[in-house]
């Protein structure tokens, strides 16, 4: 089986952006509202079916086409999300204003109550900051959970955004975002996002969206959801330690990772700018790439496959092990370490800094 390319798959929503999309997809957008595309994705929008699902050019969903052949697609039959689940949800989020203030359960939340074997543990990789330039991740200080409830219940935006850690970023930067932790994308920040196959958010500041307050606590009510929500201090140090930074412009034989080692069993996403001709380094298994950059191809045992900038593909498992070659700088989106195969030897370890 060869990689295949996908078409624009756009998500309408209720905050502005979508040009930087558009820019590197070469597309246009149809709205001034569709800041995500969702890439390969088999796991929809929460409440609304199909929205969110990748198509492959001959209309098919991808969720369909793994789910026939999981095997061949993930290398399993038996992932924990069924025969669609690739253990992954890759998202280009361009953020035309600010995001509201959420959190996302973690997988023991997520299993306990709403029978979902997984959480919302994501990460971003920078791609673009103006305007605001920054992300909000995590609170400055403790928050007491009452008054926390209660500046949620007033739509304190301003008391929300005071109390989480603002922080200035630039491309190349990777910062995990563990199940958790308040956040929010702060207006032109344009990412990769990575994350667990769900749509599940908890919305502490719904006023700045087109949902209510219904909508904003996954059915279970404030009082039963509040528990997913680290109300403790992330500090410096902390902070520090969920972020990377990895040299947008350089180029190397092997894949870079972008994120810290604590994403590996949730996601991997590796950089690569071979400049030429790449080492042998992605092994047998699901993978999004996109193309940021350039004309190359992907190199399997067998088999290549012509690449060039603002493609994105999904890889299947049975692809095996590739490699990239050529004048071409690309993401590289795998699942958790572990899901469809036995754990690899990370050649990558190396790379980390």
């Amino acid at each position: 089986m060869r990689p295949v390319s996908l078409p624009p798959n756009l998500v309408d929503h209720f905050y502005a952006g979508g040009g930087k999309i558009a820019a590197l997809r070469g597309i246009r957008t149809t709205s001034a509202h569709q800041p995500e595309e969702w890439l390969a994705a088999t796991v929809a929008r929460a409440g609304d079916g199909r929205v969110g699902l990748s198509a492959l050019s001959d209309g098919r969903l991808l969720r369909d086409v793994v789910a026939a052949d999981p095997v061949a697609w993930t290398g399993t039959a038996s992932a924990p999300g069924g025969p669609a689940d690739t253990g992954l949800l890759v998202k280009l989020l361009d953020a035309g204003q600010r995001l509201p203030v959420h959190a996302h359960p973690d997988r023991s939340f997520a299993a306990r109550h709403l029978s979902c074997p997984y959480g919302k543990t994501e990460a971003w990789y920078v791609l673009d900051a103006t305007l605001d330039g920054a992300v909000y991740l995590g609170w400055s200080a403790d928050v007491d959970p009452d008054e926390l409830a209660r500046r949620r219940d007033a739509q304190d935006s301003d008391w929300m955004l005071g109390h989480l850690n603002r922080v200035e970023v630039r491309p190349g930067d990777g910062l995990l975002v563990p199940a958790g932790t308040a956040h929010a994308l702060g207006e032109g920040v344009f990412v990769a996002e990575l994350q667990e196959p769900t749509d599940l958010s908890i919305v502490l500041e719904w006023s700045i969206t087109t949902s209510d307050r219904g909508d904003s606590h996954l059915g279970l009510g404030f009082d039963a959801v509040m528990s997913a929500v680290d109300h403790r201090r992330m500090s410096p140090e902390r902070l520090a330690a969920l972020h990377r930074f990895t040299n947008p412009r350089a180029s190397a034989a092997e894949p870079r990772s972008a994120f810290v080692a604590e994403a590996d069993p949730f996601f991997r996403l590796d950089v690569w700018a071979p400049h030429g001709g790449g080492a042998p380094a992605v092994p047998a298994g699901f993978a999004v790439v996109v193309v940021l950059e350039g004309d190359g191809s992907l190199v399997g045992d067998t088999d290549a496959r012509p690449v060039h900038r603002g493609e994105v593909l999904a890889v299947p498992a049975a692809f095996g092990g590739w490699r990239a070659d050529g004048y071409v700088r690309l993401l590289v989106c795998r699942p958790g370490v572990g899901h469809g195969t036995a754990p690899e030897r990370e050649s990558r370890g190396a790379h980390r800094v």
